[in-house]
């Protein structure tokens, strides 16, 4: 029998003084039964890195043409694509061409940078790429702040990201390996 996927109900409060964009998003999140904590909270970072008022969460891990977060115009436009981890050029290709942006959060310490190295060359033609490391010290830390039922407090500010939950704390520095504002 397969598993099924665990739901966590997250209020998700977004503070980026850096885009002016002050929200709370009520989110259901459906975890995939092959996803990780970490996984799960680099989702939740990214959604409050590129938040707007039009940005979902999609299928992802469940569906290959699918970002993890995506957002489209009222008229159906794909404006938005966020994937998360280490993509092949195939999808960084394909998701190129059908978004207007398209972001990438590696992440995974060793292996991300290896995966940096062998794809960076590649991604050099696409003007609406952006890459953005989350090293493997500060995702593991992210990890731990999960619950099934949270308030957590993004911050955002000169580049720097603040996470809270709770009285917990984490430090998070995106490193933007290519693109960028």
């Amino acid at each position: 029998m397969a598993q099924k996927s665990t739901i966590y109900r997250v209020e998700l409060s977004v503070s980026d003084m850096d885009r002016h964009y002050y929200e709370t998003h009520k989110l259901t999140i459906a975890k995939h039964p092959s996803e990780t904590d970490e996984r799960l909270m680099v989702r939740m970072l990214a959604f409050a890195l590129n938040a707007h008022e039009h940005l979902e969460m999609a299928k992802g891990l469940s569906t290959d043409d699918e970002p993890d977060i995506w957002q489209k115009s009222l008229s159906g436009v794909l404006n938005v694509w966020v994937a998360l981890g280490l993509p092949s050029e195939k999808i960084v290709r394909q998701s190129c061409a059908k978004a207007d942006r398209v972001v990438i959060y590696p992440y995974g310490g060793k292996a991300a940078d290896i995966w940096w190295e062998k794809i960076k060359n590649f991604t050099n033609r696409f003007d609406n790429l952006q890459v953005v490391n989350l090293s493997q010290t500060d995702t593991n830390e992210l990890a731990k702040l999960l619950s099934r039922s949270m308030r957590l407090q993004v911050n955002i500010q000169d580049g720097e990201v603040m996470v809270s939950v709770d009285d917990s704390i984490v430090y998070v520095t995106p490193v933007q390996w290519k693109g960028g504002v």
